[in-house]
């Protein structure tokens, strides 16, 4: 009975530090932007760039740049996935989307060659650029008929191109989602701070840290007041949207307002200083909640340039998402602290101390269940690094951290289908595989040129077999 209420706690210590301290500046607005996209962006314009009869040069190319814009996680990234994914992307570039964001993008790169050195840095760029784009045209090779009848009669005559106004609501939707994850030092510092007076304060704080303690080693966060706070707002924000966005297509209520306005309420106290001190609270406005604010001010007259009609779809677009992936979210999250807790540091050195196959399927599966919020990664394969593992099966487990949680999965399949999914799931794990063990044949000394080599030939076998295969299946049959 004590290991099963210890292994619960664990469960709800992981989901309850996660929804505090990771989901609210990264996810909400992602979600926001999902909405947006489904809504308000005109199909032609997606399948110019990320359909199936786009040169693949051009979809691929976007995929990866609009990828690498994104400061996301696995979880992050799903309703921007889901998005472009139903607005009419081929399925190769939307997965190298999924891939190639929360891998490889711009912030997770500077960090990673912050903590762990440039070489890592490069390594995870390049493993990432290359094995995106692979993955993502096996799967366009592979279910092309599924994607083609997915498509059929949904391309269009004509040259629709995303409106000005639209460009200026989703710049500024992503600007908020920037905002809330980049680390900048402008963002981070404080520019006025303030002490109330709560002498419950740290009795509750002491309280909160029982529950949910900070642990290091396992990437736990722990609780505080503010995500106390934060995570009471969510509810009320749940409660609201319920009638609120899921009903909004009928048109706004009261509940539409109330939820819209918990929301920007949320996000900007999700980016000020909170800090419970020996006297009270300590409360800082720092850059970063100032930016939110203002861009949640800004949206206002922006949405207000639309029709009233595609304001409702957008918000009934984003509730649908939300009610889609949320829910999937929560429950793999208690799973990952449930079966975190069965796992050992200790046994990280044992197990991937070398860059053998298996050391470095360890490290895909250390990824997939030792799964961290964005970023988190980093200072955890540090500390991997620290106990002895390998740098091959490190890159191993850096390039599957961001791909394979459980959650993520499970909101992948319900997106694309069960097959496609753990199709995707076994392409990033045996990728993943490879990429740790070229990495850590060159730490071992082999010639960078020799793995080029092997690299190149490995990608023209590649290409070359899936060009035989779409000539196959576009061969008429008889």
């Amino acid at each position: 009975m004590e290991l099963l209420l210890s292994v619960l706690q664990n469960g709800v210590a992981s989901l309850v530090s996660y929804l505090a301290a990771h989901v609210l500046l990264c996810l909400v607005p992602a979600f926001f932007i999902a909405g947006a996209l489904s809504a308000l962006v005109p199909q032609q314009s997606i399948i110019r760039f990320l359909g199936p009869d786009a040169p693949k040069w051009v979809s691929y190319s976007a995929a990866a740049g609009a990828g690498s814009l994104l400061a996301v996680c696995s979880c992050t990234i799903q309703p921007l996935f889901a998005g472009i994914y139903k607005k009419g992307a081929g399925l190769g570039p939307a997965i190298t989307f999924l891939f190639f964001a929360p891998a490889a993008n711009i912030l997770a790169l500077s960090y990673t060659g912050v903590a762990l050195g440039a070489d890592f840095a490069i390594a995870r760029i390049v493993l990432a650029l290359s094995f995106g784009v692979g993955i993502g045209m096996i799967m366009a090779i592979v279910f092309r008929q599924d994607d083609n009848a997915r498509l059929a009669g949904q391309a269009f005559a004509g040259g629709a191109a995303i409106s000005r106004q639209t460009l200026l609501f989703l710049a500024a939707l992503v600007a908020l989602l920037l905002a809330g994850t980049l680390k900048f030092d402008w963002l981070t510092v404080g520019l006025l701070s303030i002490e109330l007076p709560w002498t419950s304060g740290p009795v509750l704080q002491a309280q909160l840290g029982r529950w949910v303690p900070v642990d290091v080693a396992t990437g736990a966060e722990g609780l505080s007041v503010q995500g106390l706070l934060l995570i009471g707002l969510l509810a009320l924000i749940g409660v609201s949207a319920w009638r609120g966005l899921g009903l909004v297509d009928n048109g706004f209520n009261r509940q539409t307002w109330l939820a819209l306005g918990l929301t920007a309420l949320t996000l900007i106290l999700a980016a000020l200083g909170m800090r419970v001190t020996e006297n009270g609270l300590l409360l800082t406005l720092t850059g970063r909640s100032v930016v939110v604010a203002l861009l949640c001010a800004l949206l206002l007259p922006l949405a207000r340039r639309f029709e009233a009609w595609d304001v409702q779809q957008w918000l009934w677009e984003t509730w649908r998402f939300i009610r889609q992936i949320f829910p999937l979210l929560v429950v793999g999250v208690f799973l990952v602290g449930v079966i975190r807790s069965f796992i050992q540091p200790q046994w990280i050195q044992a197990v991937a101390g070398s860059n053998t196959l298996q050391g470095n399927l360890a490290g895909v599966v250390f990824g997939v269940f030792m799964y961290f919020p964005t970023l988190v990664e980093v200072p955890i394969a540090k500390m991997f690094l620290s106990l002895g593992m390998h740098p091959g099966p490190l890159i191993a487990y850096l390039m599957a951290d961001p791909e394979l949680s459980l959650q993520s999965i499970l909101i992948t399949s319900a997106i694309i289908g069960k097959l496609k999914a753990w199709t995707y799931v076994g392409l990033v794990a045996l990728f993943s595989t490879l990429s740790g063990l070229a990495y850590g044949a060159w730490v071992d000394g082999t010639p960078l040129l020799h793995l080029a080599l092997l690299l190149a030939g490995f990608m023209l076998l590649l290409t070359g077999s899936l060009h035989l295969i779409g000539r196959f299946n576009r061969a008429p049959a008889h």
